[in-house]
């Protein structure tokens, strides 16, 4: 591990060299990692229809507003919730408020294939895990709860 320098070095230059390299190597890492996980070849639905599914676990939401979080263009976005419509794991209503709007609700199929989808992944990231030793499986937990707030900040 390359950041170990870290705590050896006085030098603020080669501390902040060794910072760039440790950013560098999780960017990659975390990269690699929802790769795998995203893009297995049994996945029941390609990775871009997956996020959207579990946008709206919990959301309803417009196509718009979809595609702003998911930062793609709006008709990227049209096609991806038409494909999901015409597989039955979305439906689209009016906004009864605004009758232009669209609002996107998941389906009860929508629910169980997200859950699926899910559940594939927790078991390939499973796998790896249960070739670890206990002491390695604490060190990722730690590093987990790390990331979290990194990402969280």
């Amino acid at each position: 591990m390359r950041y170990a320098n870290y705590m050896s070095e006085v030098s603020g230059i080669a501390v902040a060299a060794d910072r760039r390299q440790l950013a560098a190597e999780l960017r990659a890492v975390c990269m690699r990692v929802s790769r795998r996980t995203r893009f297995a070849k049994e996945a029941l639905v390609p990775p871009h229809q997956a996020s959207v599914l579990g946008k709206l676990t919990d959301n309803v939401l417009t196509p718009r507003e979809l595609a702003d979080i998911e930062c793609v263009s709006a008709p990227s976005m049209t096609r991806t919730v038409g494909c999901l419509v015409d597989k039955g794991l979305v439906r689209r209503e009016a906004d009864p408020s605004d009758g232009r709007q669209v609002r996107l609700f998941i389906t009860d199929e929508g629910r169980t294939t997200i859950a699926r989808v899910r559940a594939q992944r927790d078991e390939w990231m499973l796998e790896r895990l249960s070739a670890l030793s206990e002491q390695e499986c604490a060190v990722l937990e730690q590093a987990q709860e790390i990331l979290g707030r990194v990402v969280a900040a």
